[in-house]
């Protein structure tokens, strides 16, 4: 069997944040490409929670080449120093960049990956495996032809499970009814199927603290959350002192609110098993303790889907899951999102060539990754698609030494100078009280900037803006 790479396109799997930024470096260097995106529109992970405000500043969540395109189109660009929510970065960045002439007619949607492979060999085969196309079948059977991949599909769709041995509790899958993705929109969209109910959120991260802040609002809800450590002092973070602003604050009222008895902080519970009740709702276990719930909030992190990528050569590293050689640039053990190095192309490698996974599936199962990270991978992995190695090895990160993570928590202003990165100012409640209402789906206990701190020591940060 004999094909030509020639003329063939890169595929970009995944029109999101990284996989566009990928699209639009690729169009700036005239490399015919084609996106296949599962969703039906642009950022479809990202809308998912659309009401969730970002740590980060727009100038830390706009790819160069991307803003570049835009801006030659005549696109206005968002106030740099103000904090967007996830719809307002689908909507006032994300989709207008699909929807540029040179990307729009590149960008498939409702076009599910199944599996990626060479063309006529199975992973076992090596002679002529580095001439030969890639193939990658979609769910309806339709199969692509591509001379290079960039897989971007990130890991919204496949969270871990709430099991603390890392497989499912026992009773997990048949009481999936009973279970909510991280993020759901509790005092909006989703408002019916929490108010009055008894919820139980389950992980330590900001995902879950961003969920329990807003339950703590919903009329009549009995709020319980649960962590397998000793402490919630890493979720607390470090309050008037941490150098993101939103995030300090989601810490210090999450605080309050279980020091006041809204939240029930139960510690030290790795679930083993889900059991429904009798009377309606499903009964949780650590194997000592139970606690009966009518909804369970699933805010114990993500992995990488490697499924599709089966018959492809790729070197993961045992633990991270992710390329053998990144792994221990991003081991959350050693590293927070701040402190990982540069890397690119030559960090992305796999002995299956011109493969490349970016963005937070690149990351594995480290909760690390930054969407600033997410775009510089793109950058340097399309430079080497077009031979330019050193513009590929030539990679720059300037990073924060705290994370960039999400936040329902607002403040008076928007607008807050240095982001996740330089020292921006800090946050501390100006009252005890909540307002009357829920502005773009924020929480809105009101918060005043009071003055400037530098990130706490050794500091670590997960749950990263992807």
């Amino acid at each position: 069997m004999s094909t030509s790479l020639d003329g063939l396109p890169v595929v970009v799997i995944g029109a999101g944040p990284v996989g566009l930024a990928a699209a639009a470096h690729l169009a700036e260097r005239g490399i015919t490409f084609t996106v296949l995106e599962a969703g039906d529109t642009a950022a479809a992970a990202v809308r998912q929670w659309a009401h969730v405000r970002i740590f980060s500043p727009w100038r830390y969540n706009i790819d160069s080449a991307a803003a570049r395109l835009l801006t030659d189109a005549g696109w206005v660009r968002p106030d740099d120093d103000k904090l967007p929510t996830g719809g307002q970065l689908a909507t006032d960045y994300l989709q207008p960049l699909a929807d540029l002439a040179a990307l729009k007619s590149s960008v498939r949607y409702n076009a599910r990956v199944t599996a990626v492979t060479r063309l006529g060999l199975d992973r076992l085969r090596t002679a002529g495996r580095d001439t030969m196309p890639f193939l990658i079948r979609l769910a309806d059977g339709e199969e692509v032809l591509a001379r290079a991949v960039i897989d971007a599909s990130g890991t919204w769709d496949t969270p871990n499970v709430l099991g603390a041995s890392g497989i499912p509790a026992h009773g997990e899958t048949a009481s999936s009814s009973f279970l909510e993705h991280a993020l759901p929109d509790v005092l909006g969209a989703d408002r019916d199927r929490f108010a009055g109910k008894r919820v139980l959120v389950i992980g330590a991260g900001y995902s879950a603290a961003n969920t329990l802040l807003l339950l703590a609002q919903s009329p009549g809800t009995d709020v319980t959350w649960a962590i397998r450590a000793d402490t919630p002092a890493r979720t607390y973070g470090g309050g008037s002192a941490d150098a993101l602003p939103a995030r300090g604050a989601l810490g210090t009222v999450l605080r309050e609110h279980v020091e006041a008895g809204r939240i029930n902080l139960v510690t030290g519970f790795a679930v083993q098993t889900l059991s429904p009740l009798p009377g309606g709702g499903v009964e949780v276990s650590d194997g000592t303790r139970t606690i009966a719930a009518d909804r369970i909030v699933s805010a114990t992190g993500f992995r990488p889907d490697h499924t599709i990528t089966t018959e492809l050569r790729l070197d993961l590293d045992p633990i991270m899951g992710a390329a053998r050689t990144l792994a221990p640039l991003i081991d959350p053990n050693e590293h927070s999102c701040g402190t990982v190095p540069p890397h690119g192309a030559a960090e992305l490698t796999h002995p299956e060539p011109d493969y490349y996974a970016i963005g937070a599936k690149s990351y594995g199962r480290a909760p690390t990754f930054l969407l600033a990270t997410g775009y510089e991978q793109a950058r340097s992995v399309v430079a080497a698609l077009a031979g330019d190695w050193e513009a590929a090895r030539d990679v720059q990160l300037d990073l924060p030494e705290t994370g960039v993570c999400n936040s329902n928590v607002p403040v008076e202003s928007d607008s807050i100078d240095g982001g996740c990165c330089g020292t921006p100012a800090a946050v501390e409640p100006a009252g005890r009280g909540l307002a009357t209402g829920v502005a773009g789906g924020l929480l809105s206990t009101p918060l005043t900037l009071v003055s400037v701190s530098t990130p706490a020591e050794g500091e670590q940060a997960g749950g990263c803006c992807s």
